[in-house]
């Protein structure tokens, strides 16, 4: 990776004693990459920036190490950088040799838990939870490949209240009680109380039972949109069978009430205490805004103490890390649930919260509501604009941003569309290499062929970018974002859309022409891995 060779080469230089940062500026008149080490430095030795950043330049020129064509000082101590037209070719040559474990990490690096998507079984999928349904998958696919085993859960609240409510909704729907304002009143309620009336007269007295046979169809839907959208799970978690019956609710019960332990450095605590009949939790002394219930005066355990034996059950296979991907209205859940997390012997816990989406069309909102039933469904969306277009579109926003899901702008078939505008990029690869195949046919066997020879600024821009595919991947990985990958993407195709559109290939003069056909298998390399990341497909024509 350039970006760590650049790195080694400042360490070896500076010590390593800094903390060493390196970025790819936007802008090319700041470089390829650029550095603030200087300004660091100065800072630790009181001494002026641009004085050590001239230093820092003069060791660098007299180092072993030559990959730089052009180092320069910018205010107030930047220094910023340009490769080597030599560094490109060689990661050109890497990129062709290695295919498509280009950028892969063969390392262990231990083992993670994401949990996505967890939407309770009362009904369809929302937009909601295909958001998050689409950064989890991805994200999995990111970690992976970054060498990292993962395990995608989706966890099933097959019990409790809302599986209560549901129960309750079928019979308003039935006519057997009285509908209430928080009961589920979608078309999908009516239409399983009207196939299983007698289901429903018989659990009369029983919502919660009938609830879960409800939620047990429901759950069956949800798998086939699941199979559709092409996500993939590992596990599939029930509350009621995994974590309930399995004992894992009072076993992290009898932990809190212990006093937990692996909180204040193995000192133990008093966390648990009775309040007007139930039983509460201290979270406020690790930064909640109030103190949580356990079991409530009823005798019954709440969401929260599920939770904790969820937690124990995940620590109880192994897992030291998790990820948990959450919908927009679970903000003040992630104290607590990060509390729960660490008594329960998880040491590295990680909640990414997706904010609200709108699903716009011509302009105007469409609404969007699971109890009232009038909502565009997560299957209806990818039947509406396709697979493709509807993960692209879901993974160009980062989850802490809002988006506007434009549907006319998915179904259009231009370069307006962004996935659409990707995709026919490396469609224009494959069909490049496909009209030129008696001539490059031998390109991957015989990679010592002359790279000195791509050297225009088009033949670069693309190599450098490229080059750049392992550390968009590993940034990716770092900040738990797969929106780095799609903006990539798109940087990728407009790069190389401005390179056919400049530079000739079929019919250039023979050694010339096999250099930019091997640029070109290079490039779709670099889309296949891609594209194998983000779950979408590679046409085969557009």
């Amino acid at each position: 990776m350039i970006k760590q060779k650049i790195e080694n080469l400042l360490k070896d230089i500076a010590g390593k004693a800094v903390k060493i940062e390196i970025f790819a500026p936007e802008n090319e008149a700041f470089g390829h990459y650029s550095t603030n080490i200087a300004l660091k430095l100065a800072k630790a030795l009181k001494k002026n920036p641009t004085e050590t950043a001239k230093e820092i330049e003069s060791r660098i020129k007299n180092h072993k190490s030559k990959i730089f064509e052009k180092i320069e000082i910018a205010p107030p101590g930047f220094i910023n950088f340009w490769l080597s037209e030599k560094v490109f070719q060689n990661e050109l040559k890497e990129i062709l040799e290695k295919k498509s474990s280009y950028a892969k990490v063969s390392k262990d690096k231990g083992k993670i838990q994401i949990e996505f998507i967890s939407a309770n079984p009362t009904g369809p999928l929302t937009l909601a939870n295909g958001r998050g349904g689409f950064m989890g998958d991805v994200l999995a696919n990111i970690l992976e490949f970054q060498g990292y085993k993962i395990e995608r859960e989706y966890y099933v609240n097959d019990t409790g209240n809302q599986i209560s409510t549901l129960g309750k909704s079928i019979l308003a729907a039935s006519g057997l009680i009285k509908n209430e304002e928080n009961f589920y009143k979608g078309g999908y309620v009516k239409e399983w109380a009207k196939k299983h009336k007698i289901i429903s007269e018989k659990n009369r007295d029983n919502p919660l039972k009938l609830g879960q046979l409800a939620a047990a169809d429901f759950l069956k839907e949800i798998k086939l949109v699941v199979k559709k959208a092409k996500i993939n799970f590992s596990r599939w978690t029930s509350e009621d069978r995994h974590i309930h019956k399995k004992s894992f609710v009072a076993k992290a019960l009898a932990i809190f009430s212990a006093g937990g332990g692996s909180i204040s450095g193995g000192e133990k605590k008093k966390l648990v205490y009775k309040k007007d009949g139930a039983l509460w939790l201290r979270t406020t002394d690790f930064g909640d805004e109030k103190d949580r219930v356990l079991v409530t005066q009823d005798g019954f355990p709440t969401y929260f103490l599920a939770d904790a034996g969820h937690f124990l059950e995940t620590k109880s296979r192994g897992f030291n890390s998790k990820i948990m991907i959450l919908g927009p209205d679970h903000h003040g859940y992630v104290g607590r649930a990060a509390t729960a997390a660490k008594i329960m012997g998880i040491e590295n816990f990680e909640i990414i919260i997706t904010q609200a989406m709108r699903l716009m069309s011509k302009g105007e909102e469409m609404k969007m509501s699971k109890r009232s039933g009038e909502f565009i469904t997560f299957e209806e969306l990818i039947k509406e604009v396709g697979l493709d277009a509807a993960r692209f579109f879901f993974l160009t926003h980062s989850a802490d941003t809002h988006m506007d899901f434009d549907l006319d702008l998915a179904k259009e078939h231009s370069m307006k569309n962004p996935v659409y505008y990707v995709q026919y990029a490396a469609v224009r690869c494959q069909s490049i290499l496909q009209k030129s195949k008696s001539v490059h046919s031998n390109i991957l066997k015989n990679i010592g062929m002359n790279f000195k020879l791509l050297n225009t600024p088009e033949d670069i821009n693309l190599m450098r970018i490229l080059a750049r595919f392992p550390e968009i991947v590993e940034e990716a990985a770092g900040k738990y974002n797969p929106q780095i990958l799609t903006r990539y993407a798109a940087d990728l195709a407009r790069v190389f859309h401005n390179f056919y559109e400049k530079e000739r290939i079929i019919g250039e003069e023979k050694n010339l022409m096999l250099a930019r056909l091997a640029l070109i298998q290079a490039t779709l390399i670099i889309f296949r891995n891609l594209f194998a990341l983000l779950g979408i497909k590679l046409p085969k024509k557009m």
